[in-house]
């Protein structure tokens, strides 16, 4: 089913009371819902209405919702927030490892997920191809640039191999398309644009909530630790090293530099 002019959201939760709050957050922020109380289920929503956002409960009654959340990826780009009781740090990794955009502890703040979810809605998605599917375009070919960091067209740069299409939010590496998340893409690109200068991971965490959100809002060492699993499933799409990295440079205690090697 193509994405319309409704903004749709789907709901995998199995507590009918908590999957009713969200339905009552989401439609007062302007969604269509659906809902679903298993996993399977949910994937299968996710497949026909294509929707923009999906909220997912970790602890389901057939497939945990690391599991679902990997199924979505597969074929979908919809924004994906990850919501569970447990609070342990290793679950918080483990859900975005497994491709969702953000982690919310029950009980949550009905106001704080919808201004999360505003926030993520923000940020550009990615480019659908003809077929409708959200598998990425190739880029045109690009000239190795002779410097170390080009823009061959506006907002294309260039850099050591490592190309980034900002408007088409596109990314090839020595000329292979490389598929990221939202916010993965978000970081490549934040850190692209600041070549040459420290970005600290609270810099970098305001970066994925989006200017407005980020305004006055706490983050926490979660938040930083996030941004920490985010660069490190980037690195691996990439091919970048942290011990001889080619592009993304850890600065220890404080954040990453962008410096493509012979920058």
């Amino acid at each position: 089913m193509s994405r319309g002019a409704d903004r749709t959201a789907v709901i995998i939760e199995d507590d009918p009371d908590i999957r009713d709050l969200l339905e009552v957050v989401l439609r007062q922020a302007g969604f269509v819902t659906h809902a679903a109380g298993t996993g399977e289920e949910g994937v299968e929503l996710v497949r026909t209405h294509d929707p923009l956002v999906a909220t997912l409960d970790v602890s389901l009654p057939d497939i945990d919702g690391f599991e679902v959340a990997r199924r979505i990826r597969a074929f979908s780009d919809a924004y994906v927030v990850m919501l569970t009781a447990r609070a342990d740090e290793i679950d918080t990794l483990m859900g975005l490892d497994a491709g969702a955009d953000d982690y919310q502890t029950k009980p949550f703040r009905p106001r704080e997920l919808r201004a999360r979810i505003e926030a993520m809605l923000r940020r550009p998605r990615r480019a659908i191809t003809a077929s409708g599917s959200g598998a990425p375009p190739s880029l045109a070919p690009v000239v190795a640039p002779a410097s170390p960091v080009q823009e061959a067209d506006p907002g294309v740069i260039s850099a050591g191999g490592l190309v980034i299409d900002v408007p088409a939010r596109l990314v090839r590496v020595d000329g292979a398309d490389v598929h990221l998340t939202r916010s993965e893409f978000d970081l490549l690109e934040g850190l692209a644009s600041r070549i040459g200068r420290v970005v600290s991971k609270t810099e970098l965490v305001r970066i994925l909530w989006a200017e407005e959100y980020g305004t006055g809002t706490a983050v926490a060492e979660a938040d930083r630790r996030s941004v920490e699993v985010h660069v490190a499933n980037l690195r691996r799409k990439i091919g970048d090293s942290p011990s001889q990295p080619r592009w993304i440079h850890t600065v220890r205690g404080v954040g990453y530099r962008f410096a493509p090697t012979g920058a």
